[in-house]
C-alpha cells in the first residue's frame, strides 16, 4: 500500500500513525511545510519520501506533488490527514487521483453540522432543534420557538471557536456586530448537559470493530469563551445508551475504513442526544488516554485495520484515564512539584500543550489513570484548586 499522509508533522502525534503504519507494511509518503530537517526523528524514519511544499492550502502544489509520488512511487492507495481541518482538500485529492476513501460528493454531508442531522434522524437518534441563519430576524424567529438561551456555532468548523451561549437580546445583537463576514453559523437550542464521545475504528466492511468513550466535565464553550482549564475521562466501559446512539449513528453515516468521533449530549436527566460526528480521530491526548485505558495501541490498530484490514481484540477496557490541565493565566494553589509528589503514582504523562491548541485545551497538562475513580477525581480537584 502507498499510503500519503498529509501534513505529517503536525500535529505531533502524525508521527505515531505514520510510524505505526510503516510497521503495518505500508510505503509512507508525506507532504508538508516543515523542512525536512525539522521532522522529528520517528517520523523521518517511517517516509519513505518527504515532498516539501510552501504553502498547505495551496492546491496545486499537493496536486504537483501527487504528480511526482505517482511518477516515482505508482498508484497511490490512501492519502489522509487525520485533521478535520483537511477534509475538503483530502476529499478533492482524492476525487481527483480516484483514491480509494471519502470524495468531494460526500464531504458535504459530513463536514456540515445542518446536513448531519438528516442522518442522525435517520439514524433514529435525538437530536438538537437547530436553524441554519445568518440573520437576526431568522434568530429571533427560531428563539421564538427553542425560548433563551441558545447556541450558535460555525456550521463547519472543529472544536468550540467561534462558539457561543446567547442568553438575551443584548447578546443576540452583540453576536451579530462581532460575527466574521462570510461565515455561515447554525444556531441550536441549548442543552443543560454534558458532552460525551462515541469514539472508534470501522473497518472497510462497515463493522466498528473497537469503541471507547470520553465524557467532559466541563462545557469546552465555556473552558474557550472562558480561558478556564478542563478535564475529561475515559472510561473503561461504554454506557448503553451511548453505544446504541453511537452505533446507530455509525451505520447511519454509511462510515468505512476511519476512525470516528462522535460528540453527544449527556442531560442532567440522562438523556442522550446527537450533537456533530468527525470522522477522524478523537483529538489532543484522547487516542493516548484510549491506551491508557485499554493497554492497546489505537495508533498500531488504525494502521493495521488500514493496510490488512484487521485488529486485535477483544478489547477491554481496564483503567479510568483522565486529562486536567491548567491555565498560565490562574494561581494554583499546588505547586507541579506539589502533583508529582501527592499523585505521581498515577500521573502516565505530562507536558506543556502546543500554544495553538492551548484555549481549549491548556497551558500545561496531566493525564492520570486508575481502576479507582474516585482517586482521579481527587487528583483533579488537587490539580485545579486555586489560590483563595
Amino acid at each position: 500500500m502507498n499510503f500519503v499522509f498529509f501534513s505529517p508533522h503536525f500535529p505531533s502525534n502524525g508521527a505515531d500513525f505514520c510510524d505505526r503504519l510503516k510497521k503495518a507494511g505500508a510505503t509512507v509518503l508525506g507532504i508538508g511545510d516543515a523542512p525536512y530537517e525539522a521532522l522529528a526523528p520517528r517520523l523521518k524514519n517511517a517516509l519513505s519520501e518527504y515532498y516539501l511544499i510552501a504553502d498547505m492550502e495551496n492546491y496545486d502544489l499537493i496536486y504537483r506533488a501527487m504528480g511526482h509520488f505517482i511518477h516515482k512511487w505508482g498508484r497511490i492507495d490512501r492519502f489522509e490527514s487525520l485533521n478535520e481541518h483537511w477534509l475538503d482538500l483530502e476529499a478533492g485529492i482524492r476525487t481527483d487521483f480516484n483514491i480509494d476513501g471519502i470524495k468531494l460528493d460526500y464531504v458535504k454531508n459530513i463536514k456540515r453540522k445542518s446536513r448531519m442531522r438528516a442522518s442522525f434522524r435517520k439514524a433514529g437518534v435525538n437530536v438538537i432543534a437547530q436553524r441554519k441563519t445568518s440573520e437576526r430576524s431568522g434568530a429571533l424567529e427560531f428563539i421564538r420557538r427553542v425560548g433563551y438561551p441558545v447556541v450558535v456555532k460555525p456550521d463547519s468548523g472543529a472544536g468550540a471557536a467561534h462558539t457561543y451561549k446567547i442568553s438575551n437580546v443584548g447578546e443576540l445583537d452583540e453576536f451579530f456586530r462581532i460575527k466574521p463576514e462570510g461565515m455561515s453559523f447554525v444556531m441550536e437550542e441549548f442543552i443543560d448537559g454534558l458532552v460525551v464521545t462515541y469514539d472508534g475504528l470501522v473497518n472497510r466492511d462497515g463493522e466498528i470493530v473497537f469503541a471507547a468513550s470520553t465524557k467532559y466535565d466541563d462545557s469546552i464553550m465555556d473552558v474557550v469563551n472562558k480561558n478556564k482549564h478542563m478535564s475529561y475521562t475515559c472510561r473503561p466501559d461504554i454506557p448503553p445508551e451511548v453505544e446504541e446512539a453511537g452505533r446507530k449513528i455509525v451505520k447511519a453515516f454509511a462510515l468505512k475504513e476511519r476512525f470516528f468521533h462522535i460528540e453527544l449530549f449527556e442531560t442532567r436527566q440522562g438523556k442522550i442526544i446527537a450533537l456533530e460526528v468527525n470522522i477522524r480521530p478523537p483529538g489532543a491526548w484522547m487516542p493516548d488516554a484510549i491506551n491508557y485505558s485499554f493497554d492497546i495501541d489505537i495508533y498500531a490498530e488504525w494502521a493495521n485495520m488500514v493496510v490488512q484490514n484487521t485488529v486485535g481484540g477483544p478489547f477491554k477496557g481496564k483503567y479510568f484515564t483522565v486529562y486536567a490541565s491548567r491555565k498560565d493565566h490562574l494561581r494554583y494553589r499546588h505547586s507541579h512539584d506539589d502533583v508529582l509528589a501527592a499523585h505521581g503514582d498515577k500521573v502516565v504523562h505530562h507536558q506543556a500543550i502546543e500554544q495553538v491548541f492551548s484555549r481549549a485545551m491548556g497551558n500545561y497538562a496531566y493525564q492520570l489513570r486508575s481502576r479507582d475513580r474516585q482517586a482521579l477525581r481527587e487528583a483533579v480537584d488537587y490539580i485545579h484548586a486555586e489560590e483563595a
